[in-house]
């Protein structure tokens, strides 16, 4: 997982970074900058890396230039193939269109989180500028002109989002938006202030169990390091703040590093 800047701007409720808002919009990272996160991964672990994805701080698609910059310097240079190489992002308008027109083969990650526009705008604000049907619409487009399925992020919240509803709800969308997607079912790591709670397992083998009897393909991410709040989302507060206020940055980015390779999210 590499960053691509410090724009906080879209405000993802999921976000510990967002939660916290402790920091907002800083800049944008150029191609080099964003290279060498991966290059310095591997110097500090002496660790080949083999797949990278762009989420994490910011909005990989509001700095869509150095982003596919530093995909194509990664993937030619860096020698790591294009299908192992995830861009996630939120959904900003028009900009799937434009990932679509480079014809791609790595993967696009939507994070989705509900299965209805008035759901998705609580727990993912800036979906009030981009309607649901217009997101899955520029989602099917992208298939169409890459090949490649698109990858929707769903973060199971206790009482929120994960009924069998709910479920039934998303299969019902999917299934209107064709063919070519995927379900990454993600149950919610606990963190410190958050109005949300993380799902039972019986309410994660229901929502998933749902999903497969409509035929939606279907995965659950598993959960690691959770038993040391070290899991996806977590680890930013375990790092203090220092005298004015703010958190050394590779103090926490070396965490980080660390829950990617060695953790998982």
């Amino acid at each position: 997982m590499v960053g691509k800047d410090g724009d906080e701007r879209l405000e993802d409720a999921l976000n510990e970074e967002n939660l916290v808002d402790v920091e907002g919009f800083s800049r944008n990272l150029q191609r080099h900058k964003i290279v060498e996160q991966v290059l310095a991964i591997e110097e500090f672990f002496k660790h080949r890396v083999s797949n990278v994805v762009f989420m994490g701080m910011g909005e990989p698609t509001l700095n869509l230039t150095a982003v596919l910059e530093a995909q194509r310097c990664l993937n030619k240079d860096v020698k790591i193939g294009q299908r192992m190489i995830t861009i996630s992002t939120v959904g900003v308008p028009n900009t799937i269109k434009k990932l679509a027109s480079h014809k791609l083969q790595s993967t696009l990650a939507v994070s989705l989180h509900a299965p209805n526009q008035k759901l998705r705008e609580t727990i993912v604000p800036s979906a009030k500028s981009y309607p649901l049907d217009a997101l899955m619409s520029d989602c099917r487009d992208y298939f169409r002109q890459t090949n490649r399925r698109v990858s929707f992020e769903y973060a199971l919240l206790a009482g929120v989002n994960d009924s069998v509803d709910h479920a039934a709800e998303l299969a019902e969308l999917l299934h209107g938006a064709g063919s070519g997607y995927h379900v990454n079912l993600i149950p919610f790591n606990p963190i410190e202030d958050s109005e949300y709670k993380r799902p039972s397992k019986r309410a994660v083998l229901a929502f998933s169990g749902a999903l497969e009897s409509a035929k939606i393909t279907v995965s659950v991410r598993h959960t690691r390091g959770l038993d040391a709040n070290a899991a996806c989302g977590q680890l930013r507060k375990q790092v203090p703040e220092n005298s004015s206020g703010h958190r050394p940055y590779w103090s926490w980015s070396k965490l980080l590093i660390a829950q990617c390779l060695f953790l998982g999210c």
